[in-house]
């Protein structure tokens, strides 16, 4: 038992952090090919945004020819409009009721005692509430030439105050990745 510890102690130890190679790759990249996104019928629309969001942070070229590419970014994205809908109801019923009746001959004549009471009460609320929502989600990576991913990240939105789901999320992704750089950058920058 105590060698398996040893061992796995020294093989942790062995362990290099991928992270700086990870690092060093992402710095190295000018030139990004953006790839078809897989998903629904909006990829598409939703690449399109990613591209722009990209050309407006010029972080990277951005090329359409795959072979002069230095990564390429993949990954899928969705856009969806949906109806939430909110249904509920509620409602007080009450209800009491009393009777009494009686009927005698006496002499000829009918003598009735009767008596009867009654009361209700009766509420009933209900509500329904549809609300057209928008939500928008894409996982992208980005992979070197030799098919390693060097970055990854997934962002979702319902819609941004001033801007739609899906530019909220392109939005998003290029300020993850811009973030992600300029940290790698300073990382890079500080002495060993």
């Amino acid at each position: 038992m105590r060698g398996i510890w040893l061992l796995c102690a020294a093989l942790a130890g062995a362990v290099e952090p991928v992270e700086t190679d990870l690092t060093h790759e992402l710095l190295g990249v000018r030139r990004v090919f953006v790839d078809r996104l897989g998903g629904g019928e909006t990829a598409g629309h939703l690449r399109d945004m990613i591209i722009s969001s990209l050309l407006r942070s010029r972080l990277f070229v951005l090329t359409e020819n795959e072979s002069r590419a230095d990564a390429f970014l993949r990954g899928s994205a969705e856009d969806l409009i949906f109806t939430d809908t909110f249904q509920t109801s509620s409602g007080v019923s009450g209800r009491a009721s009393f009777g009494r009746g009686s009927t005698e001959r006496s002499g000829g004549e009918y003598d009735r005692n009767t008596g009867y009471a009654s009361a209700a009460v009766g509420e009933q609320e209900s509500s329904r509430i549809a609300e057209r929502k928008h939500e928008a989600a894409a996982s992208v990576r980005l992979v070197n030439k030799d098919g390693d991913v060097i970055w990854a990240t997934t962002q979702e939105s319902l819609g941004a105050k001033f801007r739609g789901a899906s530019a909220d999320v392109a939005d998003k992704i290029v300020k993850q990745l811009v973030a992600d750089v300029e940290k790698a950058r300073k990382k890079a920058a500080q002495p060993r």
